[in-house]
């Protein structure tokens, strides 16, 4: 097998949503991309396919709006638990749309890369990028393999994207902090006759023997003839190595099945798991020439698990960077990369750890489960704290209460 050297402007290690909108943006700016994506599209992805109104923003900025229009309108989340079911609608809102959608992530993730294309970005696929590439101790790239040989891909500076585990991160010396909440999630597919349901169903009272846990059930509606069916726990809750997500998720299958008109023998195949990394907790972020973005940066959410909308934004950051960099010739902006994500979620981040620290204790979860459900108006504004959907327009006390959670989240003392 040969061995070859190529080039480019900036290279991104990994073609989920984030990589890929790094690589589109970048590309429209008139850089040489080449992404290295490991697996072929269309491929599978461990998450619950849903897309939160944040979500579906990040895919409009993008231009994905033509697109869109095949995917799965929900209204809102349905919330059961502690005796009550609840219709929560996506509020109202200046800046996001008020509705969410869900779509397959071998779906989405084959469109976002489609885009990517389209505006002039190099995919590679089934080229995985083995290590990075250094010489004098800076970083000048990744050496890559795929099924023709080694590939020496030399960059300017190089996107990370490639997800929860991001082994590239680590061989960066990017580590997880490990005080920090993690969520671990199974999902698999059912036949449903209920598919094209307008609701997202959450399911809130999850248990381990009697204790209430940190954890949630989801059945979300895909629209060609099955629903993604999962179970996420919290790492807060003090005996969570114990808790067997297999167990949880049967036990969850048994519990919801029933009301969506499915069973255990209607799944379409095993099902699959991961861990999530939230807060922002990897450090660093960044290195001179160098970022990492989405779930590589631990930039899923605590308070709902969400981590696509986080992976966009975090791109947008990186190219917006990135590109004044290549244009200026001063490597230095990306020295503001850390700070600049920093500044758009620390505060909700850190309460969102608050949060799930609190609800790990059983006894607080079952206390605010049972009280909050009794409540919609309450229950929607909590929807609209876990999506993270504040609205600087809307002068209503419900909204200024969400502003003062993220200020004080700003104010606490912790780690950048």
């Amino acid at each position: 097998m040969s061995k070859r050297t190529e080039k480019s402007d900036v290279l991104v290690v990994g073609g989920g949503p984030g990589g890929c909108a790094a690589a589109g943006r970048l590309a429209r700016e008139g850089h040489d991309v080449l992404l290295l994506e490991k697996k072929r599209y269309p491929r599978e992805k461990v998450c619950g396919d849903g897309l939160t109104p944040r979500s579906v923003k990040a895919l409009l900025d993008i231009g994905m709006e033509s697109k869109l229009d095949g995917y799965h309108r929900v209204r809102g989340l349905r919330a059961c638990g502690f005796g009550h079911s609840l219709e929560l609608e996506w509020p109202e809102h200046s800046i996001y749309p008020s509705y969410g959608m869900t779509v397959p992530r071998r779906i989405l993730d084959l469109d976002i890369a489609n885009y990517a294309r389209d505006l002039g970005a190099e995919i590679r696929e089934a080229t995985e990028a083995v290590s990075p590439l250094y010489e004098d101790g800076l970083l000048k790239g990744a050496v890559a393999k795929d099924a023709d040989g080694e590939i020496e891909v030399r960059a300017r500076f190089v996107v990370v994207a490639d997800g929860s585990l991001s082994r590239f991160g680590r061989a960066l010396g990017a580590r997880r902090d490990r005080s920090y909440p993690m969520g671990l999630a199974a999902r698999a597919y059912f036949r449903s006759p209920r598919d094209t349901d307008e609701w997202m169903e959450s399911h809130l009272d999850l248990y381990h023997g009697e204790d209430s846990l940190p954890a949630y059930g989801w059945v979300f509606p895909m629209a060609d003839g099955t629903v993604n069916v999962g179970a996420g726990l919290l790492s807060t809750y003090r005996d969570w190595k114990d808790v067997n997500t297999s167990k949880l998720m049967e036990a969850f299958v048994a519990q919801a099945g029933p009301s969506w008109d499915f069973e255990a023998e209607d799944s379409l195949g095993p099902e699959r798991g991961g861990k999530l990394p939230m807060g922002i907790s990897v450090r660093p972020r960044a290195g001179s020439n160098w970022v990492l973005i989405g779930d590589a940066a631990g930039a899923i959410s605590p308070f709902n698990g969400e981590g696509i909308a986080y992976a966009m934004e975090t791109a947008e950051v990186a190219a917006e960077l990135m590109s004044r960099a290549l244009r200026t010739g001063n490597g230095l902006e990306i020295a503001r990369y850390s700070e600049r994500v920093y500044s758009m979620y620390g505060g909700y981040y850190k309460a969102g750890r608050i949060f799930a620290a609190l609800i790990g204790n059983p006894r607080i979860m079952g206390f605010l489960g049972s009280v909050g459900m009794r409540s919609k108006p309450f229950m929607q504004w909590v929807l609209m704290v876990l999506a993270h959907l504040g609205d600087p327009a809307d002068k209503r006390v419900t909204s200024r209460a969400y502003y003062v959670i993220e200020r004080l989240g700003t104010l606490l003392p912790g780690k950048r």
